[in-house]
């Protein structure tokens, strides 16, 4: 637990740091490029990942970094390794949409075990560690009471080949839009884990992530209750391709109405249609 704690606030340091670069250029980018269709990188991202890095390798300099912009250093069989977004919501950041995080999660031995999520643009600071509860500006978090689907908001989010293939979660979007009170996306995964977390949401699901997007809000969602496995309620694999969370008490629910939705087909030129 100490050890667990000594990390947990060196990934706080870290955060934070990151945070006053991204606070800095907040409005004022002058390098946006575009890695893919909708995947950005900004001058932000690399200021960002430069601070986590500088505060990582000053205090634990033998663990392994898996950093979205600079790649793996160390091995995935590293005993620990950080998975770090410097900015999860590159587009919204782009557009000072303020939906945007600095998410840096530590797995050990390739379980995720330490997760802080920082909002600069909001001041939100999320935190959690096993065995040590969740909080949000270091007040406890807990996930919400939501008894039924029925009665629940959702959060999802839609991967960037979207574009280009069958699989792109717009079935599963408009089938649990009617099957709920509602399905919101912002675009930031560890924001999205962050709010099921602290019970703005009920539920989250989304495919196509990195395991730096979700490496430290599925920390948060299990301290404060809450329950992260795949679509089929399996245990989840931080570099799996699907992956489900919510308040605990929905779960199975929301499960049974994924497994079923059948995904829609891409008729260039025409729009979508069902298959």
């Amino acid at each position: 637990m100490e050890d667990l704690a000594r990390y947990l606030d060196i990934a706080t340091i870290a955060a934070q740091s990151a945070g006053v670069e991204l606070q800095r250029y907040w409005g004022n980018l002058n390098d946006i490029q575009e890695k893919r269709p909708g995947d950005l990188v900004t001058e932000a991202d690399r200021a960002a990942e430069k601070a986590v890095l500088n505060i990582l390798n000053r205090h634990l300099p033998d663990h392994a970094v898996l950093a979205e912009e600079s790649g793996l250093q160390g091995e995935w069989t590293d005993e620990y390794l950080w998975a770090i977004d410097p900015i999860d919501g590159t587009t919204n950041y782009a557009h000072q949409y303020p939906c945007v995080a600095v998410s840096i999660g530590l797995l050990i031995r390739g379980v995720p075990s330490v997760g802080v999520v920082y909002n600069p643009i909001q001041n939100e600071l999320y935190r959690g560690a096993l065995g040590l509860g969740a909080t949000c500006n270091d007040r406890p978090i807990h996930v919400s009471k939501t008894p039924k689907l029925s009665q629940s908001i959702l959060v999802t989010g839609f991967a960037y080949d979207r574009h280009s293939t069958p699989d792109n979660n717009y079935a599963e979007f408009c089938h649990l839009t009617h099957k709920t009170q509602g399905v919101r996306r912002d675009g930031a995964a560890s924001l999205d884990l962050a709010y099921v977390a602290c019970g703005r949401v009920d539920g989250y699901w989304e495919r196509g992530l990195s395991p730096w997007d979700i490496a430290a809000g599925i920390v948060l969602v299990q301290e404060a209750g809450g329950t992260v496995t795949a679509y089929d309620q399996s245990n989840f694999e931080v570099r799996s391709d699907r992956i489900l969370a919510t308040n605990g008490i929905l779960h199975a629910e929301l499960s049974q109405e994924l497994l079923k939705i059948t995904p829609l087909s891409l008729d260039f030129g025409l729009g979508f249609g069902a298959s």
